[in-house]
């Protein structure tokens, strides 16, 4: 017979189903290691930016009190509230002018996720008109019984190193944009939410904020072992 002739079992060679599921099952395992990783290094990245806009912004807040003889005085602030506002007189210290708009980056803290009450969809804070394009506000809430260190000279402040400047909005409620135990939501406040706050004294911190369980952080100073505090006493 003609070796052209002889016929012989064919191999299988194919890429079958089993092989697909073995490859899906290695990628799958492999995603669950590198996704994790990729996502940490992102939060990281995210939170020494945000410490970084917020040293700038409070030192610019410091300097304009120390040219002015004090701090941002909020009494003629417009809507949603003064310490929104304080923007627009220190911001001339780091080369911004004009009105504000969400183009000043170093008002803005990447991890910003704004606020939403009902779940609704939140807009950043730092791509808000509403609240002056910042994603960080002054310890200025002027109400009646409210701590804080509107209008004072910087020697009225009797601790600087405890005494808060500038901060992440969520510092107020306490929410958290960088560690936070409520996920991507925005309720409800909780205990010991980290911020990243800028004291009288120039440093910058992510630190836990104290939540009572009924009042926003702002509305009063917090019980001992913390350390900061919103009034200038």
């Amino acid at each position: 017979m003609s070796p052209r002739l002889r016929s012989f079992p064919s191999s299988q060679s194919g890429f079958g189903l089993p092989d697909l599921l073995a490859i899906l099952a290695v990628l799958a395992v492999l995603a669950a290691i590198v996704l994790p990783i990729i996502q940490k290094k992102k939060a990281a990245t995210a939170l020494a930016q945000c410490v970084a806009n917020l040293k700038e912004v409070n030192r610019a807040t410091l300097m304009y009190a120390e040219e002015h003889k004090v701090l941002p005085a909020m009494e003629k602030a417009p809507t949603p509230g003064p310490w929104w506002f304080y923007k627009d007189q220190v911001k001339g210290y780091l080369n911004l002018n004009g009105p504000s708009s969400s183009s000043e980056k170093i008002f803005g803290c990447p991890s910003d996720r704004g606020y939403g009450e009902n779940r609704e969809t939140p807009v950043p804070f730092r791509t808000s008109k509403k609240h002056n394009f910042t994603s960080y506000v002054f310890n200025g809430v002027n109400l009646p019984g409210i701590p804080n260190v509107a209008g004072l000279p910087l020697g009225k402040i009797s601790d600087p190193p405890r005494t808060l400047v500038t901060m992440e909005w969520t510092a107020h409620a306490p929410l958290s944009w960088h560690r936070s135990r409520t996920r991507l939501e925005n309720t409800p406040f909780y205990n010991d939410a980290e911020s990243v706050v800028g004291f009288a004294d120039g440093h910058v911190k992510l630190i836990p904020i104290y939540y009572d369980g009924m009042n926003a952080a702002y509305t009063r100073d917090p019980i001992e072992g913390y350390e900061y505090k919103y009034g200038a006493e």
